[in-house]
């Protein structure tokens, strides 16, 4: 059967599919809720991994780099809820109702689990607009998007260091972010945000740090990373080529030849 994908309204989206299947790499810019409704999701963020299990809430941070697995449930369906709480809206709900934070969240956990009855309940009550029983007018939507964010903040008051934190992503050392993320398959621009930096001065500081233009420098460091790998945990490119950002895997040998002036193969049999 066909994955099913479907924008319920403005900022809700209901994704059903029935197979596993590999996502590819995506830039959140705004805040999501999310909820794990059948099947299992296997989320690979800023080097680390998270299991979100069934009948599971997570609420991930704005300016994210995630990478995603979506495994079925036994009993064959993978179903999962994911609600936008975008800059404009929160910024209107923290005017009125007068929210001021004076610093951003400081804690270092990147994705934030919050299973909670009400949390449960609210994406129930979802159920009508996803099944089409019940049409969500403008109005409707900017209610249940309002609804979210009093419910995790009753749940956690502390989120409003992180769903009021309007801040731009301050400037972060781009070495060390690079060499944790180069694995993702994503634009300049987004590498560019997410490091606090214009994409003129991404690319500036980039050839400063690295004295090679991103793109370059990318495809080597994962070729690079390919190598070791193939020669010392004796892995087979068709196990890790999309792990390492490379989208074909005819080019990912070509490229590697390339390199290296040897065949996979042969570095892989060759004497250390």
């Amino acid at each position: 059967m066909e994955p099913i994908y479907e924008i319920i309204f403005d900022k809700l989206v209901y994704s059903c599919i029935f197979e596993m299947q590999r996502g590819t790499e995506e830039y959140y810019p705004d805040h999501f809720l999310g909820f794990q409704l059948a099947g299992e999701t296997q989320a690979f963020h800023d080097n680390d991994t998270t299991i979100i299990k069934e009948n599971t809430v997570v609420l991930v941070k704005r300016n994210q780099l995630i990478r995603t697995i979506k495994y079925p449930s036994k009993s064959g369906n993978y179903k999962f809820i994911a609600i936008t709480l975008d800059s404009k809206t929160l910024q209107r709900y923290a005017f009125e109702n007068k929210i001021k934070i004076k610093e951003g969240y400081q804690g270092k956990q990147k994705l934030f689990f919050e299973p909670n009855e009400f949390l449960h309940s609210y994406f129930i009550s979802l159920a009508p607009y996803i099944n089409k029983t019940k049409e969500a007018t403008p109005r409707l939507a900017e209610l249940k998007i309002r609804e979210a964010i009093e419910i995790l903040l009753d749940n956690n008051p502390d989120l409003k260091y992180v769903l009021f934190d309007f801040a731009k992503p301050h400037l972060i050392d781009l070495e060390e972010f690079m060499n944790n993320n180069f694995m993702f398959n994503t634009s300049v621009e987004s590498f560019a945000k997410l490091t606090g930096r214009s994409v003129s001065g991404f690319k500036r500081d980039f050839a400063r740090v690295f004295n090679s233009p991103p793109q370059q420098w990318l495809k080597e460091r994962r070729l690079e990373e390919a190598y070791y790998l193939i020669k010392y945990k004796r892995k087979k490119p068709a196990d890790f080529y999309l792990d390492l950002g490379f989208e074909n895997l005819s080019h990912f040998y070509y490229s590697f030849k390339q390199k290296f002036g040897e065949t996979t193969t042969e570095v892989q049999y060759s004497k250390p």
